[in-house]
């Protein structure tokens, strides 16, 4: 399966699932994110579609929508952030498609953040060669809760 895994640019009829995506349970109890509401889901990839700084693609996986990557800057440093729908978890797809990603944006150092508890997310950011350089406690308004954060870098 890992084999079709293409990145493409973002475009408006990829938002249905994203927002599928991120209302989805056992995905919140993993990336320690709340699910926003369609109206904020909306007006949040609204600002992200009209930001020329945010570097943005639909993971696409046999032509299907599977997620999304963004990179952007936030206090300074440029992160990663990545999300796929549960079916796609497991399967190699996170790693390529970030893999991928990290061919075609050449921004060094990036960060990224990863809730403690999503030992995948983290293993995918290892295996992509960042490494951990510290722990966090994750932003209560951008977190579910307070929740401990892995803090990666590359390069």
């Amino acid at each position: 399966m890992t084999e079709d895994v293409r990145l493409r640019d973002v475009t408006e009829g990829d938002l249905p699932v994203f927002f599928e995506h991120q209302i989805d349970p056992e995905a919140i109890r993993m990336a320690a994110f709340p699910p926003r509401d369609r109206e904020a889901f909306t007006a949040h990839w609204t600002k992200i579609l009209g930001d020329e700084t945010v570097t943005k693609k639909t993971v696409l996986v046999g032509g299907l929508v599977a997620g999304n990557i963004v990179s952007f800057e936030r206090s300074g440093a440029r992160e990663v952030g990545y999300w796929l729908g549960r079916e796609y978890w497991g399967k190699g797809i996170a790693t390529r498609a970030l893999s991928e990603f990290l061919r075609q944006v050449k921004t060094r150092p990036l960060h990224a953040r990863a809730a403690r508890q999503n030992l995948a997310s983290i293993r995918v950011l290892e295996k992509c060669g960042f490494t951990p350089t510290g722990h966090d406690t994750g932003s209560p308004e951008a977190r579910c809760e307070e929740v401990e954060e892995v803090i990666l870098k590359l390069g």
